[in-house]
């Protein structure tokens, strides 16, 4: 690498995240910031264990950033009435007065992306076919928060169905990223991600297929993780699903904590920063140029890779020995074939009418697939997982940019084109995350800087599947030489 650039935290020895828990009682009393929704979710969940904070403060911390900002961002949607949820704060604090803890998420605020079932709840997935549904129960993501204690406040923002990394829909209009909210927030967690980056969420879920954790992520400066596939589901047989639930935080800490309540599959305690000295990092760019790339992306990661060098690790510039046309014929192939699911919509003429063009296309390239199309591809993923476990025998981690363009106008469903270079699909402008979804990898968005318009960009930090830990542990390390995380936006009012 030729780039260089040292950054200075101020962090000793001590991980910044570990900080508040190893605080004495009256020592983290008084380290707590003035406004209740600049803690972070560790240091809010201790804060109201103690008694330092009520839920009732919380909720209503929570509730008027929410009216001053979302009206702007459109981050929330489907927002209970005020004083139903300021009445489930105060029953939080009474139980808690009671000794009756309920988890570490006890009586914090939470919207559940839309395409999960929240009971009581709307659950319109985006869609005008579902825009009066309710959902009746719980999904096993939600019972999941609700046992750790989260009373749930609304939903986040999606794009219909989940379709496309650009978080708009015919219900709730499009959601813009907390650093510029004319900007898309990316998808399909844009809604949790720029509520998280404008700190009118603690934490969020969302889940990802292709990039819908990491791309809004980047394009709000925040973490967003997809887990490996076996973490999410009780079994993942040989082919590795394409989709799966994850966390996102302000901070890998929270994310990390986010997951510990939400994985089916345990991922384990004790997560520390890892040794960066030693470490290899293979850097794939942009393919050899395969990739259409906005100009400062590459650079932006190159420099944060650097600095990554600069703490002892080893950072090569290399490609795989697979051609990435390949994997795209893969990827599309085994992405329209999941979809007939959709079929019954698309065969009646009223409800095609209410389905966006992206998910009709999907549909009829579907329908033109044989057996022996999806086997092919199958046949393709199969070698792939074969060069990602000759990758990993030389490399500890793989990088990838988040994504291939910066935020983009919200009021345009995705980018035509890049850099000159026609966008054939609704999603090809996307094509960078499809190495880690094709693997059933997990993968970790950092952050890894602002352009010139100050729009933030983040890299894929990618390690072998099983190793969920690893690829953590390495957000905890990157936290403590860079700065990014600790970055503001400037909000804009309602």
């Amino acid at each position: 690498m030729d780039r260089r650039r040292f950054l200075r935290t101020g962090l000793g020895a001590t991980a910044a995240w570990a900080l508040p828990l190893s605080l004495g009682r009256s020592l983290f009393a008084a380290s707590l910031p003035a406004d209740i929704t600049a803690m972070d979710d560790l240091t809010l969940s201790r804060a109201i264990r103690e008694g330092d904070v009520s839920c009732a403060e919380v909720m209503q911390a929570y509730l008027a950033r929410i009216h001053r900002y979302n009206p702007v961002y459109n981050a929330i949607i489907s927002l209970l009435p005020d004083d139903e949820l300021l009445q489930q704060a105060r029953q939080a604090d009474r139980a808690l007065a009671r000794g009756e803890y309920a988890g570490w998420m006890h009586g914090m605020p939470h919207a559940a992306k839309d395409l999960t079932p929240v009971a009581g709840l709307p659950y319109t997935s985006g869609s005008r076919l579902y825009a009066d549904r309710v959902a009746n129960a719980d999904g096993t993501l939600a019972a999941s928060l609700r046992r750790a204690g989260a009373i749930f406040i609304g939903k986040t923002n999606v794009p219909e169905f989940g379709l496309g990394s650009q978080s708009y829909n015919p219900l709730f209009g499009a959601t813009g990223s907390a650093w510029d909210p004319t900007k898309t927030a990316g998808g399909s967690s844009g809604g949790a991600a720029s509520g998280l980056g404008t700190h009118m969420l603690p934490v969020a879920d969302g889940s990802d297929m292709m990039g819908s954790l990491r791309n809004p992520g980047a394009f709000n400066n925040v973490i967003g993780f997809r887990p490996g596939t076996n973490v999410m589901r009780a079994s993942d047989g040989p082919e590795r699903a394409l989709s799966t639930s994850g966390p996102m935080g302000r901070n890998t800490a929270d994310t990390i904590r986010l997951l510990q309540t939400i994985a089916v599959n345990p991922v384990g305690d004790d997560f520390s920063p890892r040794d960066l000295r030693g470490l290899r990092l293979a850097w794939f760019g942009d393919f050899d140029g395969y990739l259409a790339m906005e100009d400062g992306i590459l650079g932006l990661c190159e420099s944060a890779l650097a600095t990554v060098e600069d703490a002892g690790a080893t950072v090569e510039a290399i490609q795989p020995r697979f051609d990435p046309a390949q994997l795209w014929r893969c990827w599309v192939t085994l992405r329209h074939s999941g979809r007939d699911g959709y079929l019954n919509f698309y065969n009646d003429p009223e409800q095609r009418a209410l389905l966006k063009p992206e998910l009709i296309y999907e549909i009829e390239h579907g329908m033109t697939l044989s057996e022996q199309h999806v086997a092919a591809a199958r046949l393709i993923r199969e070698d792939w997982y074969r060069e990602l476990a000759r990758l990993f025998r030389e490399y500890d981690y793989l990088v990838l940019p988040t994504s291939q363009v910066f935020p983009f106008a919200k009021d345009s469903h995705w980018p035509g084109q890049i850099e000159g270079r026609a966008m054939d699909t609704y999603h090809r402008w996307m094509e960078s995350v499809i190495p880690g979804s094709l693997g059933g990898l997990p993968v970790l968005n950092v952050p890894a800087g602002f352009n010139a318009a100050g729009l933030p960009m983040g890299m894929q930090i990618m390690g072998p599947y099983g190793a969920d830990r690893r690829v953590l542990e390495f957000g905890l390390a990157y936290e403590r030489i860079t700065d990014f995380l600790q970055r503001r936006p400037a909000l804009v009012s309602a």
